[in-house]
Protein backbone atom coordinates (compact mmCIF):
# COMPACT_ATOMS: atom_id res chain seq x y z
CA UNK A 1 0.00 0.00 0.00
CA UNK A 2 1.34 3.43 -0.95
CA UNK A 3 2.35 5.93 1.70
CA UNK A 4 0.01 8.82 0.94
CA UNK A 5 2.09 11.13 3.13
CA UNK A 6 5.22 10.73 1.01
CA UNK A 7 5.59 13.70 -1.33
CA UNK A 8 6.52 12.51 -4.83
CA UNK A 9 6.35 15.83 -6.71
CA UNK A 10 6.71 19.32 -5.28
CA UNK A 11 6.17 22.44 -7.37
CA UNK A 12 7.35 25.71 -5.82
CA UNK A 13 6.50 29.12 -7.31
CA UNK A 14 6.48 27.80 -10.87
CA UNK A 15 6.55 30.55 -13.51
CA UNK A 16 6.42 29.96 -17.25
CA UNK A 17 6.52 33.13 -19.36
CA UNK A 18 6.60 33.30 -23.15
CA UNK A 19 8.01 36.22 -25.12
CA UNK A 20 5.52 38.03 -27.34
CA UNK A 21 7.89 40.57 -28.92
CA UNK A 22 8.40 44.27 -28.23
CA UNK A 23 9.39 43.54 -24.63
CA UNK A 24 6.04 41.89 -23.78
CA UNK A 25 5.53 38.56 -22.06
CA UNK A 26 2.65 36.13 -21.72
CA UNK A 27 2.47 34.79 -18.16
CA UNK A 28 1.09 31.35 -19.00
CA UNK A 29 1.85 30.05 -15.48
CA UNK A 30 2.49 32.58 -12.72
CA UNK A 31 3.68 31.58 -9.22
CA UNK A 32 1.95 28.18 -8.96
CA UNK A 33 2.78 25.88 -6.03
CA UNK A 34 1.41 22.46 -5.06
CA UNK A 35 2.47 18.99 -3.94
CA UNK A 36 1.45 15.53 -5.14
CA UNK A 37 1.73 12.65 -2.68
CA UNK A 38 2.77 9.18 -3.74
CA UNK A 39 -0.16 7.09 -4.96
CA UNK A 40 -2.70 9.90 -5.22
CA UNK A 41 -4.48 11.48 -8.19
CA UNK A 42 -4.13 15.26 -8.25
CA UNK A 43 -6.65 16.96 -10.53
CA UNK A 44 -5.83 20.24 -12.26
CA UNK A 45 -8.91 21.97 -13.63
CA UNK A 46 -9.74 25.26 -15.34
CA UNK A 47 -11.00 26.73 -18.58
CA UNK A 48 -9.07 26.49 -21.84
CA UNK A 49 -5.98 28.69 -21.83
CA UNK A 50 -5.62 28.89 -18.04
CA UNK A 51 -2.19 27.21 -18.01
CA UNK A 52 -3.01 23.59 -17.10
CA UNK A 53 -1.22 21.96 -20.02
CA UNK A 54 1.71 24.38 -19.77
CA UNK A 55 2.12 23.38 -16.12
CA UNK A 56 2.27 19.70 -17.09
CA UNK A 57 4.68 20.31 -19.96
CA UNK A 58 6.92 22.42 -17.72
CA UNK A 59 7.07 19.67 -15.09
CA UNK A 60 8.16 17.09 -17.66
CA UNK A 61 10.79 19.55 -19.01
CA UNK A 62 9.30 20.10 -22.44
CA UNK A 63 9.80 23.79 -21.59
CA UNK A 64 12.62 25.47 -19.68
CA UNK A 65 10.81 27.18 -16.84
CA UNK A 66 11.21 30.91 -16.25
CA UNK A 67 11.18 30.84 -12.45
CA UNK A 68 10.57 28.58 -9.47
CA UNK A 69 11.56 24.97 -8.87
CA UNK A 70 10.15 21.47 -9.43
CA UNK A 71 11.30 18.65 -7.13
CA UNK A 72 10.76 14.99 -8.01
CA UNK A 73 11.66 12.47 -5.30
CA UNK A 74 13.39 15.32 -3.44
CA UNK A 75 15.67 16.06 -6.41
CA UNK A 76 15.27 19.35 -8.23
CA UNK A 77 14.63 18.60 -11.90
CA UNK A 78 13.48 22.04 -13.08
CA UNK A 79 14.83 25.39 -11.93
CA UNK A 80 14.29 28.90 -13.21
CA UNK A 81 16.68 31.82 -12.73
CA UNK A 82 14.36 34.82 -13.17
CA UNK A 83 13.83 35.42 -9.43
CA UNK A 84 17.57 35.41 -8.69
CA UNK A 85 18.30 37.86 -11.49
CA UNK A 86 15.52 40.12 -10.25
CA UNK A 87 16.83 39.95 -6.66
CA UNK A 88 20.33 40.96 -7.81
CA UNK A 89 19.00 43.86 -9.88
CA UNK A 90 16.78 44.98 -6.99
CA UNK A 91 19.68 44.90 -4.52
CA UNK A 92 21.79 47.04 -6.82
CA UNK A 93 18.97 49.54 -7.32
CA UNK A 94 18.44 49.80 -3.59
CA UNK A 95 22.18 50.29 -3.07
CA UNK A 96 22.33 53.11 -5.59
CA UNK A 97 19.27 54.74 -4.02
CA UNK A 98 20.79 54.41 -0.53
CA UNK A 99 24.09 55.94 -1.66
CA UNK A 100 22.25 58.85 -3.29
CA UNK A 101 20.26 59.42 -0.08
CA UNK A 102 23.38 59.28 2.09
CA UNK A 103 25.22 61.61 -0.26
CA UNK A 104 22.41 64.16 -0.11
CA UNK A 105 22.23 63.87 3.67
CA UNK A 106 25.99 64.30 3.96
CA UNK A 107 25.89 67.37 1.75
CA UNK A 108 23.19 68.95 3.93
CA UNK A 109 25.03 68.20 7.17
CA UNK A 110 28.37 69.48 5.83
CA UNK A 111 26.85 72.89 5.18
CA UNK A 112 26.27 73.41 8.92
CA UNK A 113 28.70 70.94 10.53
CA UNK A 114 31.36 72.04 12.98
CA UNK A 115 33.42 68.91 12.30
CA UNK A 116 33.23 68.10 8.56
CA UNK A 117 35.66 65.19 8.88
CA UNK A 118 33.39 63.27 11.28
CA UNK A 119 30.44 63.78 8.93
CA UNK A 120 32.46 62.46 5.99
CA UNK A 121 33.70 59.53 8.07
CA UNK A 122 30.13 58.64 9.06
CA UNK A 123 29.07 58.90 5.41
CA UNK A 124 31.93 56.57 4.39
CA UNK A 125 30.98 54.07 7.12
CA UNK A 126 27.29 53.97 6.14
CA UNK A 127 28.18 53.69 2.47
CA UNK A 128 30.49 50.78 3.25
CA UNK A 129 27.74 49.02 5.23
CA UNK A 130 25.27 49.49 2.36
CA UNK A 131 27.85 48.10 -0.07
CA UNK A 132 28.42 45.07 2.18
CA UNK A 133 24.67 44.35 2.40
CA UNK A 134 24.35 44.63 -1.38
CA UNK A 135 27.38 42.38 -1.94
CA UNK A 136 25.95 39.77 0.45
CA UNK A 137 22.60 39.68 -1.35
CA UNK A 138 24.28 39.57 -4.77
CA UNK A 139 26.65 36.76 -3.71
CA UNK A 140 23.80 34.68 -2.24
CA UNK A 141 21.61 35.02 -5.33
CA UNK A 142 24.53 34.33 -7.67
CA UNK A 143 25.17 31.12 -5.76
CA UNK A 144 21.51 30.13 -5.91
CA UNK A 145 21.39 30.99 -9.62
CA UNK A 146 24.43 28.80 -10.32
CA UNK A 147 22.81 25.95 -8.38
CA UNK A 148 19.58 26.37 -10.36
CA UNK A 149 21.46 26.32 -13.68
CA UNK A 150 23.31 23.16 -12.61
CA UNK A 151 20.15 21.34 -11.51
CA UNK A 152 18.30 22.32 -14.67
CA UNK A 153 21.12 21.15 -16.94
CA UNK A 154 22.68 18.22 -15.09
CA UNK A 155 19.89 16.64 -13.01
CA UNK A 156 19.84 13.59 -15.30
CA UNK A 157 23.60 13.11 -15.03
CA UNK A 158 23.49 13.40 -11.23
CA UNK A 159 20.60 10.92 -11.11
CA UNK A 160 22.47 8.44 -13.35
CA UNK A 161 25.54 8.72 -11.12
CA UNK A 162 23.48 7.92 -8.02
CA UNK A 163 21.87 4.92 -9.75
CA UNK A 164 25.31 3.68 -10.88
CA UNK A 165 26.75 4.00 -7.37
CA UNK A 166 23.80 2.00 -6.03
CA UNK A 167 24.41 -0.73 -8.61
CA UNK A 168 28.08 -0.94 -7.61
CA UNK A 169 27.10 -1.46 -3.97
CA UNK A 170 24.61 -4.18 -4.99
CA UNK A 171 27.30 -5.87 -7.11
CA UNK A 172 29.79 -5.97 -4.25
CA UNK A 173 27.21 -7.49 -1.90
CA UNK A 174 26.15 -10.05 -4.54
CA UNK A 175 29.76 -11.03 -5.32
CA UNK A 176 30.50 -11.48 -1.63
CA UNK A 177 27.61 -13.94 -1.39
CA UNK A 178 28.70 -16.00 -4.44
CA UNK A 179 30.21 -19.42 -3.82
CA UNK A 180 31.25 -20.45 -7.36
CA UNK A 181 32.80 -18.84 -10.43
CA UNK A 182 29.58 -19.42 -12.40
CA UNK A 183 27.57 -17.45 -9.88
CA UNK A 184 30.12 -14.60 -10.02
CA UNK A 185 29.98 -14.59 -13.83
CA UNK A 186 26.17 -14.41 -13.74
CA UNK A 187 26.33 -11.51 -11.27
CA UNK A 188 28.83 -9.62 -13.44
CA UNK A 189 26.75 -10.23 -16.58
CA UNK A 190 23.61 -8.91 -14.89
CA UNK A 191 25.61 -5.97 -13.53
CA UNK A 192 26.96 -5.10 -17.00
CA UNK A 193 23.44 -5.11 -18.48
CA UNK A 194 22.00 -2.97 -15.69
CA UNK A 195 25.01 -0.62 -15.83
CA UNK A 196 24.51 -0.04 -19.55
CA UNK A 197 20.86 0.82 -18.94
CA UNK A 198 21.74 3.02 -15.96
CA UNK A 199 24.13 5.01 -18.14
CA UNK A 200 21.12 6.17 -20.14
CA UNK A 201 18.94 6.69 -17.10
CA UNK A 202 17.18 10.03 -16.92
CA UNK A 203 15.14 11.03 -13.91
CA UNK A 204 12.42 12.41 -16.20
CA UNK A 205 11.98 8.85 -17.51
CA UNK A 206 10.19 8.24 -14.21
CA UNK A 207 7.57 10.77 -15.39
CA UNK A 208 5.52 9.96 -18.49
CA UNK A 209 2.85 11.98 -20.27
CA UNK A 210 -0.41 11.03 -21.95
CA UNK A 211 -1.12 13.72 -24.50
CA UNK A 212 -4.47 15.31 -25.23
CA UNK A 213 -4.64 14.53 -28.97
CA UNK A 214 -3.90 10.81 -29.45
CA UNK A 215 -3.46 10.91 -33.24
CA UNK A 216 -1.10 13.90 -33.19
CA UNK A 217 1.11 12.28 -30.53
CA UNK A 218 1.55 8.98 -32.44
CA UNK A 219 4.02 8.67 -35.31
CA UNK A 220 1.96 7.63 -38.37
CA UNK A 221 4.98 5.86 -39.93
CA UNK A 222 5.62 3.58 -36.96
CA UNK A 223 3.74 0.44 -36.03
CA UNK A 224 2.05 0.18 -32.64
CA UNK A 225 4.82 -2.16 -31.49
CA UNK A 226 7.52 0.36 -32.40
CA UNK A 227 5.60 3.24 -30.82
CA UNK A 228 5.13 1.45 -27.51
CA UNK A 229 8.64 -0.07 -27.46
CA UNK A 230 10.45 3.15 -28.40
CA UNK A 231 11.08 4.12 -24.78
CA UNK A 232 12.58 0.71 -23.99
CA UNK A 233 14.88 0.89 -27.05
CA UNK A 234 16.05 4.40 -26.15
CA UNK A 235 16.63 3.14 -22.62
CA UNK A 236 19.19 0.64 -23.97
CA UNK A 237 17.20 -2.61 -23.94
CA UNK A 238 18.18 -4.78 -26.93
CA UNK A 239 16.51 -8.15 -26.24
CA UNK A 240 13.76 -8.35 -28.91
CA UNK A 241 11.95 -11.24 -27.20
CA UNK A 242 11.83 -9.29 -23.94
CA UNK A 243 10.57 -6.17 -25.75
CA UNK A 244 7.88 -8.16 -27.60
CA UNK A 245 6.63 -9.76 -24.39
CA UNK A 246 6.49 -6.38 -22.66
CA UNK A 247 4.60 -4.83 -25.59
CA UNK A 248 2.11 -7.70 -25.84
CA UNK A 249 1.56 -7.70 -22.10
CA UNK A 250 0.89 -3.96 -21.91
CA UNK A 251 -1.42 -4.12 -24.95
CA UNK A 252 -3.58 -6.70 -23.21
CA UNK A 253 -3.46 -4.67 -20.00
CA UNK A 254 -4.94 -1.60 -21.76
CA UNK A 255 -7.69 -3.59 -23.49
CA UNK A 256 -6.09 -4.31 -26.88
CA UNK A 257 -4.75 -7.56 -28.34
CA UNK A 258 -1.30 -8.55 -29.53
CA UNK A 259 -2.47 -8.65 -33.17
CA UNK A 260 -2.77 -4.86 -32.97
CA UNK A 261 1.02 -4.55 -32.56
CA UNK A 262 1.66 -4.78 -36.31
CA UNK A 263 -0.87 -2.11 -37.30
CA UNK A 264 -0.48 1.65 -37.77
CA UNK A 265 -2.23 4.43 -35.80
CA UNK A 266 -4.62 5.40 -38.60
CA UNK A 267 -6.20 1.94 -38.42
CA UNK A 268 -7.61 2.58 -34.94
CA UNK A 269 -10.48 4.54 -33.44
CA UNK A 270 -9.96 7.51 -31.11
CA UNK A 271 -10.41 5.45 -27.98
CA UNK A 272 -8.00 2.78 -29.20
CA UNK A 273 -5.39 5.42 -30.06
CA UNK A 274 -5.69 6.82 -26.54
CA UNK A 275 -5.15 3.31 -25.17
CA UNK A 276 -1.98 3.08 -27.30
CA UNK A 277 -0.82 6.39 -25.79
CA UNK A 278 -1.50 5.06 -22.30
CA UNK A 279 0.38 1.83 -23.10
CA UNK A 280 3.37 3.85 -24.35
CA UNK A 281 3.46 5.76 -21.05
CA UNK A 282 2.86 2.78 -18.74
CA UNK A 283 5.42 0.42 -20.33
CA UNK A 284 8.22 2.53 -18.85
CA UNK A 285 6.84 1.74 -15.36
CA UNK A 286 6.86 5.42 -14.31
CA UNK A 287 6.27 6.75 -10.83
CA UNK A 288 4.17 9.67 -12.13
CA UNK A 289 1.88 9.99 -15.14
CA UNK A 290 0.77 13.40 -16.39
CA UNK A 291 -2.57 12.81 -18.13
CA UNK A 292 -3.28 15.90 -20.23
CA UNK A 293 -7.04 15.83 -20.88
CA UNK A 294 -6.89 12.18 -22.01
CA UNK A 295 -10.68 11.89 -22.49
CA UNK A 296 -11.63 15.32 -23.86
CA UNK A 297 -11.72 14.15 -27.51
CA UNK A 298 -13.59 10.90 -26.83
CA UNK A 299 -17.25 9.88 -26.70
CA UNK A 300 -18.82 9.62 -23.25
CA UNK A 301 -18.86 5.81 -23.25
CA UNK A 302 -15.22 5.67 -24.33
CA UNK A 303 -14.37 8.30 -21.69
CA UNK A 304 -15.68 5.97 -18.99
CA UNK A 305 -13.61 3.08 -20.38
CA UNK A 306 -10.39 5.14 -20.40
CA UNK A 307 -11.02 6.51 -16.88
CA UNK A 308 -11.72 2.99 -15.57
CA UNK A 309 -8.54 1.79 -17.30
CA UNK A 310 -6.48 4.51 -15.59
CA UNK A 311 -8.10 3.60 -12.27
CA UNK A 312 -7.21 -0.08 -12.74
CA UNK A 313 -3.62 0.76 -13.69
CA UNK A 314 -3.34 3.07 -10.71
CA UNK A 315 -4.51 0.33 -8.34
CA UNK A 316 -2.41 -2.40 -9.96
CA UNK A 317 0.86 -0.54 -10.52
CA UNK A 318 0.65 2.10 -7.77
CA UNK A 319 1.09 4.95 -10.24
CA UNK A 320 0.67 8.56 -9.16
CA UNK A 321 -1.34 10.71 -11.59
CA UNK A 322 -1.49 14.42 -12.36
CA UNK A 323 -4.86 14.54 -14.13
CA UNK A 324 -5.46 17.65 -16.25
CA UNK A 325 -9.03 18.27 -17.43
CA UNK A 326 -11.75 20.86 -17.77
CA UNK A 327 -14.61 18.46 -17.04
CA UNK A 328 -15.35 18.78 -13.31
CA UNK A 329 -17.53 15.68 -13.26
CA UNK A 330 -14.61 13.54 -14.43
CA UNK A 331 -12.22 15.33 -12.09
CA UNK A 332 -14.41 14.65 -9.03
CA UNK A 333 -14.76 10.96 -9.86
CA UNK A 334 -11.06 10.38 -10.48
CA UNK A 335 -9.16 12.79 -8.20
CA UNK A 336 -8.20 12.79 -4.53
CA UNK A 337 -7.37 16.51 -4.49
CA UNK A 338 -8.16 19.26 -6.98
CA UNK A 339 -6.40 22.47 -7.91
CA UNK A 340 -8.35 25.17 -9.76
CA UNK A 341 -6.42 27.43 -12.15
CA UNK A 342 -7.43 30.76 -13.65
CA UNK A 343 -5.27 32.95 -15.91
CA UNK A 344 -2.06 31.15 -14.89
CA UNK A 345 -2.79 31.35 -11.16
CA UNK A 346 -3.84 28.62 -8.73
CA UNK A 347 -6.94 30.14 -7.13
CA UNK A 348 -8.15 27.24 -4.98
CA UNK A 349 -6.79 23.87 -3.86
CA UNK A 350 -8.64 21.35 -1.71
CA UNK A 351 -9.63 17.67 -1.37
CA UNK A 352 -12.21 16.73 -4.00
CA UNK A 353 -15.17 16.38 -1.64
CA UNK A 354 -14.27 19.57 0.23
CA UNK A 355 -14.04 21.56 -2.99
CA UNK A 356 -17.44 20.40 -4.24
CA UNK A 357 -19.15 20.75 -0.85
CA UNK A 358 -17.62 24.11 0.15
CA UNK A 359 -16.33 26.04 -2.89
CA UNK A 360 -15.08 29.47 -1.84
CA UNK A 361 -13.45 31.28 -4.74
CA UNK A 362 -15.96 32.92 -7.12
CA UNK A 363 -14.29 31.27 -10.12
CA UNK A 364 -14.66 27.81 -8.56
CA UNK A 365 -18.35 28.52 -7.94
CA UNK A 366 -18.68 29.61 -11.56
CA UNK A 367 -17.15 26.34 -12.81
CA UNK A 368 -19.35 24.22 -10.56
CA UNK A 369 -22.48 26.07 -11.71
CA UNK A 370 -21.69 25.06 -15.29
CA UNK A 371 -21.87 21.30 -14.62
CA UNK A 372 -24.96 19.89 -16.37
CA UNK A 373 -27.02 17.13 -14.77
CA UNK A 374 -29.29 14.60 -16.54
CA UNK A 375 -32.37 16.09 -14.88
CA UNK A 376 -34.64 18.29 -17.05
CA UNK A 377 -36.32 19.91 -14.04
CA UNK A 378 -32.99 20.80 -12.46
CA UNK A 379 -31.64 22.12 -15.75
CA UNK A 380 -34.63 24.44 -16.14
CA UNK A 381 -33.93 26.00 -12.76
CA UNK A 382 -30.13 25.88 -12.83
CA UNK A 383 -28.61 29.33 -12.42
CA UNK A 384 -25.30 29.93 -14.12
CA UNK A 385 -22.83 32.00 -12.07
CA UNK A 386 -20.69 34.39 -14.11
CA UNK A 387 -17.22 35.23 -12.84
CA UNK A 388 -16.04 38.81 -13.33
CA UNK A 389 -12.67 39.32 -11.56
CA UNK A 390 -12.87 43.13 -11.77
CA UNK A 391 -16.21 43.14 -9.94
CA UNK A 392 -15.40 40.34 -7.48
CA UNK A 393 -12.02 41.52 -6.19
CA UNK A 394 -10.44 44.76 -4.98
CA UNK A 395 -6.69 44.32 -4.76
CA UNK A 396 -5.80 48.02 -4.85
CA UNK A 397 -4.89 48.05 -1.13
CA UNK A 398 -3.55 44.51 -0.55
CA UNK A 399 -2.41 41.91 -3.05
CA UNK A 400 -3.71 38.33 -2.73
CA UNK A 401 -1.75 35.23 -1.76
CA UNK A 402 -2.47 31.55 -1.16
CA UNK A 403 -3.84 31.05 2.38
CA UNK A 404 -4.95 27.88 4.19
CA UNK A 405 -8.48 28.34 5.48
CA UNK A 406 -9.01 24.71 6.53
CA UNK A 407 -6.51 21.84 6.75
CA UNK A 408 -5.63 21.12 3.11
CA UNK A 409 -7.98 23.80 1.74
CA UNK A 410 -6.11 26.76 0.22
CA UNK A 411 -7.63 29.88 -1.31
CA UNK A 412 -6.05 32.73 -3.31
CA UNK A 413 -7.22 35.91 -1.55
CA UNK A 414 -6.23 38.93 0.53
CA UNK A 415 -7.00 39.51 4.23
CA UNK A 416 -10.44 41.06 3.65
CA UNK A 417 -11.57 38.19 1.43
CA UNK A 418 -10.04 35.66 3.81
CA UNK A 419 -12.16 36.99 6.70
CA UNK A 420 -15.25 36.85 4.47
CA UNK A 421 -14.55 33.25 3.45
CA UNK A 422 -14.05 32.27 7.10
CA UNK A 423 -17.41 33.80 7.97
CA UNK A 424 -18.96 31.89 5.05
CA UNK A 425 -17.64 28.63 6.52
CA UNK A 426 -18.57 29.61 10.07
CA UNK A 427 -14.96 29.75 11.24
CA UNK A 428 -14.10 32.28 13.93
Amino acid sequence: MEDKNEVLLRVEHLCQYFKMGAGRELKAVDDVSFEINKGEVFGLVGESGCGKTTTGRSIIKLYDITGGSVYFKDQRICAGTRSYKQAIAQARREYRAEVARLKQKCKEELSSAEDPQSVQAEYARLKEEAAARCAEIVAYNRKEKASAVHDQKYCDRDHARRVTDGLKEEREKALAACATDEERKAVMKDYATRLRIAGRERIVNRIQMIFQDPIASLNPRMTVRDIIAEGLVIHGIKDKEYIDEKVYGILEKVGLVREHAGRYPHEFSGGQRQRIGIARAVIMEPDLIIADEPVSALDVSIQAQVINLLNDLRAELGITVLFIAHDLSVIKYFSDRIGVMYFGKMVELAPADELFDHPLHPYTKSLLSAIPLPDPQYEKQRKRITYNPLAEHDYSVEQPSMREIRPGHFIYCNSTEFDRYKAELGIE
